[in-house]
């Protein structure tokens, strides 16, 4: 009975605490210590000092001593009690702030216009995306979070206030204030919005401000210019507009700000600001809605506040001009608690003054405005006042959760709006001719550089659109991207007219995807879609904006987003396509997928570290951790020269790499649709072998490297003059003739016949003494002949048609020279021993080159990103892209050790982690690990357990092969140890 009558007491002082809470937003737990505060002070105060309290004046970090003296001398001699900050750096704000709450004797109340962060970030972008792209999202929770790390950015830079968030239901295209700023016109979803970025940002101690109140959301006036109309019915207003601040009052808004508008319906006055309206900030904020919180004025120096227009029963206009600080009393005795940027408070705070004396304002209306404002104070920690502190604060307010949430934001807010025959993610990329477009006036490079990740997407330009229309013609689907300015929400979004005609002409005549890269209302310039059989709305045109959406066009995202708002006769409010992730490699921040940024830049370290000790002269990098690619950099030079920096889309001869991306692929596929099996000897593979030593080798043994295989044959050295060790004009020509055709360089033409003689010295070289592990080339050598025998075309045709073109791994290809530029091509050697020249678009490797570069053991030429993609193939079982390349059973019955028993680590084709103390790991990866090293000095390998890739491209090889410093230094081994501690979760 005891624990019954203790639950009904604290049941009762739940329920009625949380009453309290309702009705006085500003009030704290310790209820009692803060009124007592509360109380004291404003028993000591002058009326002066209490009567400054009521202004909060407008304050510019970067506009010199003479503006800061003026703030100080208001503060010292007006007892202004709260300041506005506009524009300036972050340190030089913190500073001045520290300064003037030096000279407050009683603390000051901080604000700041922070709706979508502090625009205080080194590339001079907002922190988070406007209110319009949170509009979209349907998960609430990361509109919380957001007001959650908004409300963060603001306490730690000594900001009480955020006037955020804005709560305009915006049902008006035109409107030149709202706009982005809006959540959108549905009035749920913008309740829902408003409420939560509102609960997260008093989370985390800043104080909110819903705005702007009654609602200022339909109307195309311009409210620092002019008095904006709302023309609804008081009903519409009630049950509309006022909706969001019923709800947030409910749960504990701490602060309003009411427009300058004219409403007709609420204020009888003609011309009258609601601002000023007793009826609209008392009888129906306070009394209506019983809102306790602080009331804040708008601006009290934009035009509609102290301009406004009566008209007479005759129709005539009458101009009253409210001066000289009686627009300050006015918007207190309508009910406001603070008078925000007052034009004069030296004027204004006299004016109260005189009112006070002569009782127009009574002790009892200054008491009630006076100490909510101490209230507040109290609230947001002043009564333990302490300076801001400078040390690290532009790196507090430049955090990677701040941009791994603006990511997720945008992942969750991107829509598709339109998506004729599932056009949207594109698939078959083997089928697709993708050229680029852009349209408007601001950069997209960002975002063609992203596409470019997914396939081959070139860009065109033409200052005509004929020339335009004609180039087009080679190209079956076209992606046109439309950006404008991202510089503040308020920027022009609108298509002009030479937009408008270049897209309906490009789509008049070719399969469009059209993404928009600005507010939706853009959407509104179309007269007709029929021809544009997709359209993307990306909101915004940010670096993160231009990415994710790239992602999600290839589909390496999912599509998520709702429209906020309708826009023209073709896209109502809550349009929205949905589709999953075809599970592509995305790209994002490390601590999406549970790894440290500030670990993993370590990486560079030791990638520096190697090409400052001459390790090799460049190298690209890459991490990817549950499907995202969180780490992709270059470092160095193609050569020691260092005329040509390292870029992403270099290609590297990835020597041996090439077993297991181009040669394994093709057979893990023949032998899960039954054409061959591990267990098949060569004999009944290929017949030639039948008589011949090795007639009993099953395909799980070679490639398991435990065949007894000569670990390599220099096939080269045979074709060399005995005398002079260069190329024997017997088998070599220094230009292509008939019989002379192998292109090993391009003046050293090899006898086409040699190519047989590679294998007929394979099927009579001799066997190892001993049946034990030992690495050999010579298996790809045999299986490439299978393969293209098999298929009746060269090993280079096969794995291109069957697994590159639809990966869009377009940088992966046997010998490069033919597709890319030089400048592309990262070179290898410069050969003293067989081709005398430097290496530069022709495989290192020499028996590659003496098979016209096409090697079952070595002649792919990648770069880090395509390499990647296979590797993240095999890890997800086979399937990449929204196809199954292979069945999962297959990636695991060649991903498995058969002879680890017998000191063997191989698995069938892959190498695998060390079974003892030395291998090719850091030996702090899961035995399911798998990948493969390459003689210039590449590295690719997959742990599905950690769903790590990790891809190390060089060409250490450069000048001369000699010592591998690389390989003795362990640095590959090295930064996939330190990859491995960067994992944080």
């Amino acid at each position: 009975m005891r624990y019954f009558f203790l639950f009904l007491i604290c049941s009762y002082y739940q329920v009625n605490y949380a009453q309290n809470y309702t009705e006085h937003p500003l009030q704290t737990i310790d209820s009692i210590q803060q009124q007592k505060w509360v109380d004291d002070l404003y028993n000591g105060m002058t009326i002066e000092e209490k009567i400054g309290q009521l202004f909060m004046v407008q304050v510019f970090s970067d506009k010199g001593k003479v503006h800061e003296n003026e703030i100080a001398k208001l503060i010292t001699q007006q007892h202004i009690g709260g300041l506005i900050y506009s524009k300036g750096g972050p340190v030089r704000q913190a500073k001045l702030n520290n300064e003037l709450q030096a000279g407050a004797k009683i603390p000051l109340l901080i604000g700041m216009d922070a709706e979508w962060g502090l625009n205080m970030r080194l590339d001079s972008t907002y922190a988070f995306p406007w209110n319009m792209t949170l509009g979209a999202i349907s998960d609430n929770k990361l509109v919380e979070q957001t007001g959650r790390q908004i409300g963060e950015h603001c306490k730690r830079l000594g900001v009480h206030f955020n006037f955020a968030p804005a709560v305009d239901i915006n049902t008006n295209p035109k409107n030149p204030i709202i706009g982005n700023r809006s959540f959108g016109e549905d009035r749920d979803n913008v309740t829902d919005k408003g409420l939560a970025f509102m609960k997260g940002m008093q989370s985390a101690g800043t104080l909110a401000n819903a705005k702007h109140f009654p609602g200022h959301g339909d109307t195309e006036t311009d409210s620092h210019l002019e008095l904006p109309t709302i023309n609804f019915s008081a009903k519409r207003i009630d049950s509309i507009e006022l909706y969001p601040y019923k709800k947030l009052i409910k749960q504990g808004l701490a602060s309003v700000m009411v427009a300058h508008l004219n409403v007709p319906s609420l204020e009888a006055r003609r011309g009258f600001p609601s601002s000023l309206s007793k009826h609209i900030v008392t009888d129906i904020l306070k009394e209506q809605l019983g809102f306790n919180g602080l009331i804040f004025t708008d601006a009290l120096t934009m035009k509609g506040a102290a301009d406004y227009v009566e008209k007479s029963v005759d129709g005539t206009k009458t101009k009253s001009l409210v001066k000289g600080g009686e627009i300050d009393l006015m918007a207190f005795l309508a009910g406001n608690d603070v008078m925000l940027m007052s034009e004069d408070p030296e004027k204004g705070i006299a004016k109260f003054v005189e009112a006070y004396n002569n009782k127009t304002i009574t002790e009892e209306r200054l008491a009630h405005s006076v100490k909510k404002i101490l209230m507040a104070k109290y609230k947001v920690g002043l009564h333990n006042y302490s300076p801001i502190g400078i040390y690290n604060l532009e790196n507090d307010l430049n955090r990677i959760k701040d941009d791994a949430l603006y990511e997720e934001l945008m992942e969750n807010a991107i829509t598709v709006v339109k998506n004729t025959n599932s056009l949207l993610p594109l698939r078959d990329l083997e089928t697709k001719k993708i050229a680029y477009v852009t349209l408007g006036d601001d950069d997209g490079s960002i975002f063609l550089e992203e596409l470019k990740k997914y396939t081959k997407v070139h860009e065109i330009k033409a200052d005509k659109l004929d020339e335009i229309i004609t180039k087009l013609q080679n190209y079956n689907t076209v992606i046109i991207g439309f950006h404008r300015s991202n510089a503040n929400p308020w920027k022009d979004f609108q298509f002009s007219q030479k937009d408008m005609a270049w897209l309906y002409e490009i789509a008049r005549t070719n399969t469009v995807i059209l993404d928009v890269f600005a507010r939706p209302y853009a959407l509104n310039d179309l007269l007709s879609i029929e021809n544009i059989e997709g359209i993307v709305m990306s909101y915004q045109n940010s670096k993160i904006a231009q990415e994710k959406s790239a992602q999600l066009v290839f589909g390496a995202i999912a599509a998520k987003g709702k429209l906020p708002v309708s826009t023209g006769a073709f896209f109502p409010v809550g349009t929205g396509i949905a589709y999953n992730s075809l599970m592509n490699l995305s790209y994002g921040l490390p601590e999406r997928v549970g790894m440290d940024s500030k670990l993993l830049r370590r990486l560079d370290s030791v990638a520096n570290f190697a090409i400052d000790g001459k390790m090799t002269p460049g190298i690209q990098l890459l991490v990817a951790r549950k499907g995202k690619v969180i780490y992709n950099k270059n470092f160095g030079y193609h050569t020691y020269a260092k005329t040509n920096k390292v870029d992403f889309d270099d290609l590297y001869d990835v020597a041996s790499l090439t077993k297991i991306l181009a040669t394994l692929p093709v057979l893990m596929e023949l032998e899960e649709k039954g054409s061959l099996s591990l267990d098949d000897k060569l004999s009944k593979l290929m017949p030639v072998y039948k008589n011949t030593n090795k007639k009993n080798v099953t395909l799980k043994k070679m490639l398991s490297h435990y065949a007894q295989l000569k670990p390599w044959i220099p096939f080269y050295y045979a074709t060399l003059d005995s005398l002079t060790k260069k190329p024997d004009p017997k088998y070599y020509r220094k230009s292509k003739t008939k019989g002379f055709e192998i292109e090993v360089t391009n003046t050293l033409f090899m006898r086409n016949d040699y190519k047989d003689s590679i294998q007929k010295i394979i099927q009579e070289s001799d066997l190892l003494s001993s049946l034990r592990y030992r690495y050999s080339d010579l298996p790809y050598y045999i299986l490439s002949d299978y393969l293209e025998d098999f298929y009746g075309k060269p090993l280079s045709e096969i794995v291109e048609d069957r697994f590159y073109k639809s990966l869009g791994a377009n940088y992966t290809t046997y010998n490069p020279r033919k597709k890319f530029s030089l400048k592309n091509i990262v070179p290898t050697e410069i050969d003293n021993y067989f081709r005398y020249s430097k290496v530069h678009g022709y495989v290192h490797d020499m028996g590659a080159a003496m098979q016209n570069g096409v090697g079952g053991h070595a002649g792919i030429f990648s770069n880090a990103n395509d390499v990647a993609k296979i590797m993240q193939m095999y890890l997800q079982k086979g399937f990449y892209g929204g196809k199954r390349y292979l069945e999962n059973d297959t990636v695991d019955k060649f991903n498995y050790c058969y002879y680890c028993g017998n000191n063997n680590r191989r698995g069938v084709g892959f190498d695998k982690p060390q079974l003892g103390e030395e291998g090719p790991t850091c030996g702090c990866l899961s035995m399911s690990s798998f990948g493969h090293s390459g003689f210039t000095g590449t590295y690719a390998w997959a742990d599905p357990e950690e769903e790590i890739v990790y891809i190390f491209l060089a060409n250490r090889t450069y000048p001369q092969a000699g010592k591998n410093l690389l390989l003795r230094e362990n640095i590959r081994t090295e930064i996939q140890r330190l990859i491995y501690e960067a994992i944080i979760e």
